[in-house]
């Protein structure tokens, strides 16, 4: 694609409210929107509202004299890329949806179907932190954690669509209940959610996470003591990733990352200490923000014209 009025419509779909553009070939977000997701009416009216406001960014495109080449779809959950299928997603309430091929029907365009994580991580990867880089380990780390594995510039998302669950690696053996069902998932004891929990656990009193990291900053033994636990379950996580995965650079997304040098200090110091014949990854934090699910979305939708 090398028309310079060529652009992808796309989506990056969440559980209360979608990301959403039109993308150029260079990866620059040319036009941007935000949309609810309509999650409460459930699945099928969430998919409607995907088609509608995917078809009107497509008319929007043409409105302003540019031509929309294709499409791409980033949702939570467990997703089919191959078959451009949402297999589960329990806050949109989606169960096996041939998403990609229902956008592709209304909007007559190729499409592209991904995770968000996994977007979010190809994004980082070809524009933003990690690039530069062959391989990448995008890790969102907001309330809940998950991670994406990038080789130039491709995630792979496993045989079953769920590769990059770095969140339910248990790393704290009869720790905190996680979601899934299992006791120590470093999702519950390191996430945002997992942070402000253990805070309240240990104070007796609620805080939100940036609540928690900024009273730790400022010395507040109990928040600190919350903290350093997180920090410590986050650098094992971490650990294990690096010795699976073996990748040059480690890209830090999501909510917790906005603590920075507070968080990734201590993080590649804990890190540098579990290491024995691993080598030491970079670890930076994410560059493009909460754009990056919407980027991801269509540079997906840019390889599937190509690949048309």
């Amino acid at each position: 694609m090398t028309r310079p009025d060529d652009v992808i419509v796309a989506l990056d779909v969440g559980g209360t409210g979608m990301k959403c553009g039109l993308v150029a070939a260079s990866g620059e977000l040319l036009h941007e929107e935000r949309h609810p997701t309509n999650a409460a009416a459930g699945g099928e009216a969430v998919v409607e509202t995907i088609l509608e406001v995917a078809a009107a960014l497509a008319g929007k495109a043409r409105a302003d004299g540019r031509t929309p080449v294709a499409a791409g779809v980033a949702v939570p959950g467990v997703v089919d890329e191959e078959r451009g299928i949402a297999v589960w997603a329990a806050n949109v309430g989606f169960r096996d949806v041939p998403l990609r091929d229902l956008v592709s029907q209304r909007l007559g365009l190729p499409a592209a179907l991904g995770h968000d994580v996994r977007a979010g991580g190809v994004a980082e990867a070809r524009l933003g932190a990690g690039a530069g880089h062959r391989h990448v380990l995008f890790v969102a780390i907001g309330t809940g954690i998950a991670a994406a594995h990038v080789v130039d510039g491709r995630a792979f998302a496993g045989a079953h669509g769920s590769a990059g669950e770095l969140g339910h690696i248990v790393v704290r053996p009869g720790g905190a209940l996680c979601g899934c069902g299992a006791r120590g998932c470093l999702e519950a004891e390191a996430s945002a959610a997992g942070l402000a929990r253990r805070y309240a656990a240990l104070a007796g009193a609620p805080r939100s996470a940036a609540e928690v990291a900024a009273a730790a900053a400022a010395g507040d033994p109990v928040a600190e003591r919350a903290w350093r636990e997180a920090v410590d379950a986050l650098a094992d996580g971490l650990a294990i990733a690096q010795t699976l995965f073996d990748p040059a650079v480690v890209v830090l997304g999501g909510g917790l990352a906005e603590a920075g040098e507070q968080l990734l200090a201590p993080l590649a110091d804990g890190l540098r200490a579990r290491l024995t014949f691993q080598r030491e990854p970079a670890l930076v934090r994410a560059a493009l923000g909460d754009a990056a699910g919407c980027l991801g979305a269509g540079l997906l939708g840019r390889d599937a014209v190509e690949a048309a």
